[in-house]
C-alpha cells in the first residue's frame, strides 16, 4: 500500500490525483491540504478519510476543524500546517500540486523527511532548483515529474543512459492564439485566453499557455530535472497535443511519448514511480488523427518563452523575478485590470530593474517574490 499526501488537493491536479487513488486499491490518502476551499476539502476528507488535513488560510482551518469534528481527521492551519503535512510520518510520497512559490518550503520539508516528491509545482524548481535538486540527492529521494511534458521526457529516458542524451524536445500546443501576431492580441479578453484548444487546466496555467510563459517555465524546470543546459533544450509547437515531448540521443535516435491529452496519465506514472498500471479512458486513434504537424514557436509575438530563457541564463534570483512578475501580471489580467500584452511589459520591467543575487536561499527567494509583488501593485 502506497500512502500519499497531497498539497493542493482541491485544484485541477489534486482532484485528478484523488480520482486515480479512488480507482486503485493499493493507493491510500493519508494527508490533504488546500488553500481556502474548505467545502471541497471537507468532501474529500469524508471520502478519503485522511489522518491529517491542512488549510493555508488559518481562519478557514478553524472553520474546517469544526465541520469535520465528527471524523478522525486532525486539521491544522497556516504554513506550519502545510509543513507538518509535507513531513508527516505516515506518507510515502508527497504530491506538490499547490500553485505558486508557497510550495517551496513544504517541498523542502518533505525532502528532508525522506518523501519522494511527485512534482506538479513548477515554481519550486524554476526559482529554487539549485536548492531542491542537491537536497533530493543528499536525502536519497526521487523528484518525479507530473507535468505532461516532463513526464514524457521521464518516460522516454526510462532505461536509457543519461550520458547519451543529445537534446530534449519539449512540445507546445501553441495555445489559443497560435498563428496570431502582436497586433491581433491588443484587445484580447480574459474569456478568449481561457479557451485552450486541447487541455482542461486551471486559470493561471491556461493564461501561461496563451503567453508561452508556461513553456518557458517548463524549459527552466527541465534544466534542473534532467541536468541539461538550455542550449540542449528545444521547444517545438505540436498543435494536436499528441506528442507530449521527446528525447534525442547521441546516435540520432528520438524517443517520444504519445497519448491523448489526459493529465491522469503523468500523475499516475509519478505516483507509481515509473511503473505502468491500467488507466481507463480514450485511446489514441492514429487513423482518426490523420496527421501530426510541427512548427517553430513564434518568439517575437509570444515573449513569454524568450523572457524565461533570458531569466534562466541570468540565473540566481532572476528566475524568481520572472516568475513572481508573471504571477502578479496574470492575476491582474484575470481581474481585468490590465491587457493581455501588459503581462509581457510587467515581466520585462521587473527583470530590467533587478540586481541578481547569485545563490539565493529559500528566504531570499520568498523575500524577492514579495518585493516584486509590492512594486507591481504600486504601479498597476
Amino acid at each position: 500500500m502506497k500512502k500519499i499526501a497531497v498539497l493542493g488537493s482541491t485544484g485541477s491536479i489534486g482532484t485528478q490525483t484523488l480520482d486515480i487513488v479512488s480507482k486503485n486499491q493499493d493507493l491510500q490518502v493519508v494527508g490533504l491540504a488546500a488553500g481556502s476551499n474548505i467545502k471541497m476539502l471537507e468532501e474529500q476528507i469524508r471520502i478519503f478519510q485522511p489522518r491529517l488535513a491542512a488549510v493555508g488560510d488559518e481562519e478557514k482551518a478553524k472553520e474546517l476543524k469544526e465541520r469535520v469534528k465528527d471524523t478522525k481527521c486532525r486539521v491544522t492551519g497556516g504554513m506550519e500546517g502545510l509543513l507538518e503535512l509535507a513531513a508527516m510520518e505516515e506518507s510515502d510520497i508527497l504530491v506538490t500540486a499547490i500553485v505558486g512559490m508557497i510550495g517551496i518550503r513544504p517541498t523542502i520539508e518533505g525532502i528532508k523527511a525522506g518523501k519522494d516528491i511527485a512534482l506538479a509545482n513548477k515554481e519550486t524548481l524554476v526559482t529554487a532548483g539549485h536548492i531542491i535538486m542537491p537536497l533530493a540527492k543528499e536525502y536519497g529521494v526521487r523528484i518525479l515529474p507530473v507535468d505532461s511534458e516532463h513526464s514524457a521526457i521521464f518516460q522516454s529516458l526510462n532505461g536509457e543512459n543519461p550520458d547519451t542524451v543529445s537534446k530534449l524536445l519539449i512540445t507546445a500546443s501553441g495555445g489559443p492564439f497560435r498563428g496570431k501576431k502582436t497586433e491581433d492580441l491588443q484587445n484580447i479578453r480574459v474569456e478568449d485566453a481561457l479557451k485552450h484548444p486541447n487541455w482542461a487546466m486551471g486559470q493561471k496555467i491556461t493564461i501561461d499557455s496563451a503567453t508561452l510563459v508556461n513553456k518557458g517555465l517548463e524549459v527552466m524546470e527541465a534544466k534542473w530535472l534532467f541536468g541539461v543546459d538550455l542550449d540542449r533544450i528545444q521547444v517545438v509547437v505540436q498543435p494536436q497535443s499528441v506528442i507530449h515531448s521527446m528525447v534525442e540521443f547521441t546516435d540520432g535516435s528520438i524517443i517520444a511519448q504519445l497519448g491523448t491529452p489526459d493529465m491522469r496519465l503523468p500523475i499516475q506514472y509519478a505516483l507509481y514511480g515509473g511503473e505502468r498500471k491500467f488507466l481507463g479512458g480514450e485511446r489514441l486513434d492514429f487513423a482518426k488523427l490523420g496527421s501530426i504537424t510541427f512548427e517553430e514557436p513564434d518568439m517575437e509575438t509570444f515573449k513569454g518563452l524568450p523572457l524565461a530563457m533570458d531569466a534562466s541564463r541570468a540565473g540566481g534570483s532572476m528566475p524568481t523575478v520572472f516568475n513572481a512578475a508573471n504571477e502578479k501580471a496574470v492575476a491582474l489580467f484575470l481581474q481585468r485590470k490590465i491587457g493581455f500584452l501588459d503581462i509581457y511589459r510587467i515581466i520585462e520591467e521587473a527583470m530590467g530593474e533587478h540586481e541578481v543575487i547569485a545563490d539565493p536561499a529559500a528566504e531570499d527567494i520568498l523575500q524577492i517574490e514579495q518585493e516584486v509583488y509590492n512594486r507591481i501593485e504600486s504601479r498597476w
